[in-house]
């Protein structure tokens, strides 16, 4: 298998939000960042977060919109939708996948905190408007 279709399985594995798939392409020795938080090191703290973020979304996609590797490196620039009930947030993501032996030991994750930001108060109004047309409609 090839590093890049090592990390488009992972990815599609994330959308169908299906973590114990997700989980079979990560190396014992994995470290996960979203720069600049603290990385999270080793599959069960890996694991852990994957889990945790499961709990509270409900939806997932990574639009690929270019991917290239070199040897082991893989790279991502594609966009994210995060989506947790009726709140979406769509924001650009450049993504480093390190690939040795078909498992993932490296995923980095750079985006600009200011689109995210802005992106989340998006899906947070979008999510308040579309309940408040709901409720407006109901029947009294």
């Amino acid at each position: 298998m090839s590093e890049i279709k090592t990390v488009q399985d992972f990815l599609s594995a994330l959308e169908d939000l299906d973590i114990d798939r997700a989980l079979t392409y990560a190396a014992p020795e994995i470290v996960y960042q979203n720069v600049p938080l603290p990385a999270v090191r080793g599959l069960k703290a890996f694991e852990r977060t994957l889990r945790l973020m499961g709990r509270y979304g409900t939806g997932f996609e990574a639009r690929v919109h270019n991917i290239a590797a070199n040897g082991p490196v893989v790279l991502t620039e594609r966009t994210d939708v995060l989506q947790a009930g009726a709140w979406k947030a769509e924001f650009w993501v450049c993504g480093t996948f390190q690939v040795e032996n078909e498992k993932i030991v490296l995923w980095r994750d750079y985006f600009d905190w200011a689109t995210l930001l802005t992106a989340s108060a998006r899906g947070g109004l979008t999510a308040l408007a579309s309940a408040v047309a709901t409720r407006m409609r109901a029947p009294r």
